[in-house]
């Protein structure tokens, strides 16, 4: 049967520069109980990154379809948000503000993390303290906002790169990936796909699942 998206409710979350706007997007039957909740983080705000952006929509997606109610939000100075670009720093507390959020509002300590380009270095960072059970970083900035050496975050961790990404180099990915070797995170290329995946969405929002779906190890 072909999933039905649940329609967005929109909602506003007290975070560290002032409101955030959100949007919660729940599959789950009414009086339902969530195991697990998904937060999403979107590409970088001074180039037109929004909670809207067609990669954070797939992510939120392959969660809902998994089972989990999710909350995409925009960072501070973004559409709603209240606040100005704080230069990805007060973006990962701004990340952290939602993830409390989505835990008190679904009454549910279990996190699925994701983040693309921007949002993906947030995501990593973010997951340091709030520790998910999975995180997803999609075209993650490596030489850019994310420089090596970087703390490896705990739980199940898949990243998402494109072979033909013109921001992100594939090999600086690779190189970096490879610096986990004693809990390696799971590196998946997208032959022929661009920074934007434009024409390869289905195949993220599959491998996405795929993920998801996988065996759990000893959760944190």
């Amino acid at each position: 049967m072909t999933f039905r998206p649940p329609a967005p409710e929109p909602a506003t979350i007290a975070g560290p520069a002032g409101p955030i706007e959100a949007r919660l997007e729940d599959p789950l039957a009414v009086g339902a109980a969530a195991s697990v909740v998904g937060v999403l983080c979107h590409p970088h705000p001074l180039h037109g990154g929004t909670m809207q952006n067609k990669v954070v929509h797939t992510l939120a997606r392959a969660m809902q379809e998994a089972g989990a109610p999710t909350v995409r939000f925009n960072f501070r100075g973004v559409g709603a948000s209240a606040g100005h670009y704080a230069d990805g720093v007060g973006e990962v507390d701004d990340a952290l503000a939602v993830i409390a959020f989505a835990r008190a509002h679904w009454q549910c300590e279990a996190v699925w993390l994701a983040g693309f380009s921007f949002g993906a270095a947030v995501a990593l960072q973010a997951a340091q303290s709030a520790r998910p059970r999975r995180l997803i970083t999609v075209a993650p900035p490596v030489g850019r906002l994310i420089t090596p050496p970087v703390a490896r975050p705990p739980g199940l961790w898949l990243i998402v790169q494109g072979d033909q990404d013109e921001l992100v180099e594939l090999g600086m990915v690779q190189r970096w990936a490879a610096t986990f070797a004693q809990d390696p995170p799971q590196l998946l290329v997208l032959r022929g796909a661009e920074h934007f995946f434009h024409g390869r969405l289905g195949e993220l929002r599959s491998a996405v699942l795929r993920f998801l779906a996988a065996p759990a190890q000893i959760e944190p």
